[in-house]
């Protein structure tokens, strides 16, 4: 069950792109109607909230997900695939589950690439952390998804493409038709201030990006 409030967007099946080169991605993503990332928590936008818009598309049993985040400042200090990214520098986040489960996974990519992939049996997994499971035991080990990301910082903004198995969202990877939940977040870091503005496409009634009953629904076309 999703918040009236968040999005439900049609993903809709994309063509010839090369994943290698971000003016191809642009031309073929642009061609979709992006979510917005928002602060839906708060009564009135942080004034330091800088714009960025997601877009998503399937092509052959894998759906992509395309970022493009305004950023005045680009940074990480995340030196390996697996630091805990959110805490380290700009990071954009995706959030994914099937429809008919309780399980999800939660994707990180940094601007320098680097990524973190989790997956939550319920949603009760993150109060378990430090009791009874511990953070590296929700890390999944093999690698669940591939990302390219390019930074601009003469336009002051960096990209992220991601690319998803869509065994993930289905169980026999046919996408089309399909349908599953979703939340875009993003972590943005400012150099000297020790807290980062963040934001979601999820229209949030907290600051919690895990209230899965809050996030949007993906409708592959």
């Amino acid at each position: 069950m999703t918040n009236a409030g968040s999005p439900s967007i049609l993903c809709r099946k994309l063509f010839n792109f090369n994943c290698e080169q971000l003016d191809s991605v642009r031309r073929e993503f642009y061609r979709s109607e992006p979510s917005l990332l928002k602060q839906s928590w708060l009564p009135v936008s942080q004034p330091e909230l800088e714009p960025g818009l997601v877009y998503t598309g399937w092509k052959n049993s894998e759906f992509f997900v395309f970022a493009e985040l305004a950023d005045a400042d680009i940074f990480t200090v995340a030196k390996a695939s697996g630091d805990l990214l959110w805490r380290l520098g700009d990071t954009f986040e995706i959030f994914l589950g099937r429809t008919d489960e309780e399980a999800y996974y939660e994707f990180h990519v940094a601007p320098n690439n680097l990524k973190l992939q989790l997956h939550f049996p319920d949603a009760q997994a993150t109060a378990r952390v430090g009791r009874t499971e511990r953070f590296e035991d929700l890390m999944m080990k093999e690698d669940a998804f591939v990302s390219w990301a390019w930074v601009r910082p003469e336009i002051k903004r960096w990209f992220v493409l991601a690319r998803i198995p869509g065994k993930l969202l289905e169980p026999k990877g046919e996408l089309a038709g399909a349908r599953c939940s979703f939340s875009f977040c993003r972590y943005d870091y400012t150099r000297g201030e020790e807290v980062p503005v963040i934001s979601s496409t999820s229209s949030y009634t907290k600051a919690n990006f895990h209230r899965r009953h809050e996030w949007g629904t993906i409708c592959f076309e």
